[in-house]
């Protein structure tokens, strides 16, 4: 729209009513309902990764409530919901739902595992649900901050936010980091598989993953 045009336009204030301003409404009741649903998946997710029961339910045969309470070391009340929830949104799948509830077995679905369970893959995506879960919980500091004008130091958010952040690039560090990414750079890339050994000094290394994607990747630098 050019700047004539736009210049005509009514305001918001200015505007009529719609007549059709109920269905808009719903229309954003809807989202605001299927964003929320979404969010509390995102909880129940996070917890799941730091319980360990994605990566039980991947190396296992199907599980039981019981079964993966005991491997976990989680009470059997708290894993079965869990795992309701997750039939409930799709990503288990109940192999005898006929069955009693302690005695239904629960497998993940074809996909979940590279997503939720794996972190050596560059699906891996587990640790963004923590990491959202721990922004979340400084929202008071957030808001006391848009208050004052200061700001939330990094710090204050925690492991969960430092630790999924590497866990998230940790994929792409081992496996994409030496051979695809500074492949973009073949003279930096020669001159780090080339004698004399080549000097690297990584900066911010967070947990080491990037470093030691270098290390793999380039075996003649230091």
């Amino acid at each position: 729209m050019d700047a004539q045009a736009s210049a005509h336009e009514p305001t918001a204030a200015s505007r009529p009513v719609p007549e059709d301003e109920p269905a808009e409404a719903g229309s954003v009741a809807a989202w605001l309902m299927a964003a929320a649903i979404g969010t509390l998946d995102i909880l129940v997710i996070a917890l799941g990764e730091r319980l360990g029961y994605y990566r039980l339910l991947a190396g296992r045969e199907p599980l039981t409530p019981p079964g993966l309470a005991t491997a976990s070391g989680t009470a059997p009340r708290y894993a079965r919901e869990w795992l309701e929830q997750q039939a409930v949104t799709g990503l288990l799948e109940v192999l005898d739902p006929g069955q009693e509830p302690d005695a239904r077995r629960y497998r993940l679905r074809p996909g979940v595992a590279e997503v939720l369970a794996d972190p050596g893959q560059l699906t891996y995506l587990a640790p963004l649900a923590r990491q959202l879960a721990a922004a979340a919980r400084q929202l008071p500091a957030l808001e006391q901050a848009y208050r004052s004008g200061g700001g939330v130091p990094w710090a204050a958010y925690g492991a969960d936010m430092r630790e999924s952040e590497a866990d998230l690039n940790r994929p792409g560090y081992l496996r994409l980091l030496a051979g695809d990414w500074l492949a973009a750079l073949p003279e930096i890339q020669q001159r780090l598989r080339s004698a004399p050994s080549a000097r690297i000094a990584d900066i911010g290394c967070g947990a080491g993953w990037s470093c030691i994607g270098l290390a793999r990747g380039y075996p003649l630098a230091r």
